[in-house]
């Protein structure tokens, strides 16, 4: 199935299910992938068919254009509501993604100051001090907790960096509540294998984490574009709703992207 690179190193702005206008800032390449996993699911494909030569962005370039878009957006009286750290891989390993958070903060309070600083991460670098500290000081700090099963996030997620679904979760709770645990839900399989996380098994052991970490919100959702993993299939929106009435169940905002 088709998938897709994003700009860089600044992109958008594009309407987005959960954050409204939002201007996206990627610190990879824009002619391939960097990321510490290898979803089955991503957007942006498999990491060997986005290999690139190419290195992460530097900081004056990302200060540069996130500067000139945000004066534009300004200029014009755009709408601006987020400025979302994603883009082809995993944000917070880029060298320069503390000072990158710093740029954004400072620019955000200059040109578009209702707007919010939100990162989309997998959580791998989370507990490095430098990255740990930048988390703490953008307005959303989205993680990924996709189950709490670790054959699960082998085979779908298929992390390439040394990773433990104990201590994630243990990452995660060291927030104090700041913190927002996404998670996705699927139906379907590939190459014989069942990615259904969405049973009392898997949904029980998730909603356990989330008790220890405590966060300040849950957002789940299911495929919404091609993956590069054909096979793959929407959790039915009666599902999703009945796992987020679970979540606010247990007293956490929880927001649903179908």
């Amino acid at each position: 199935m088709s998938t897709f690179l994003n700009q860089s190193p600044v992109f958008g702005p594009v309407t987005s299910r959960r954050f409204g206008v939002s201007l996206g800032v990627n610190l990879m390449p824009a002619t391939g992938k960097i990321c510490t996993f290898d979803c089955l699911y991503c957007e942006n494909g498999f990491d060997d068919q986005r290999r690139t030569h190419d290195g992460y962005v530097t900081l004056d370039q990302v200060t540069s254009a996130l500067t000139q878009t945000l004066e534009a957006m300004a200029e014009k009286g755009e709408q601006l509501d987020d400025i979302c750290f994603a883009g082809n891989g995993e944000p917070t390993a880029s060298p320069i993604f503390p000072a990158a958070v710093d740029a954004a903060l400072a620019l955000r309070n200059r040109y578009a100051p209702e707007a919010h600083v939100t990162v989309l991460s997998n959580g791998t670098q989370a507990a490095r001090l430098d990255v740990h500290e930048a988390l703490l000081r953008v307005d959303r700090n989205v993680l990924k907790l996709d189950t709490v099963d670790a054959a699960y996030v082998a085979a779908l997620d298929r992390p390439r960096v040394p990773y433990d679904v104990e201590r994630q979760v243990e990452v995660f709770a060291s927030f104090k509540g700041h913190v927002i645990v996404q998670t996705i839900f699927l139906r379907g399989s590939y190459m014989g294998h069942s990615f259904d996380n969405t049973d009392d098994a898997h949904v029980e052991a998730w909603l356990l984490a989330l008790r220890r970490i405590q966060p300040e919100g849950v957002t789940i959702y299911t495929v919404d574009r091609d993956t590069p993993a054909p096979g793959l299939a929407k959790a039915p929106r009666e599902t999703l709703d009945a796992i987020a009435q679970r979540v606010r169940g247990l007293g956490f905002p929880c927001t649903v992207g179908y």
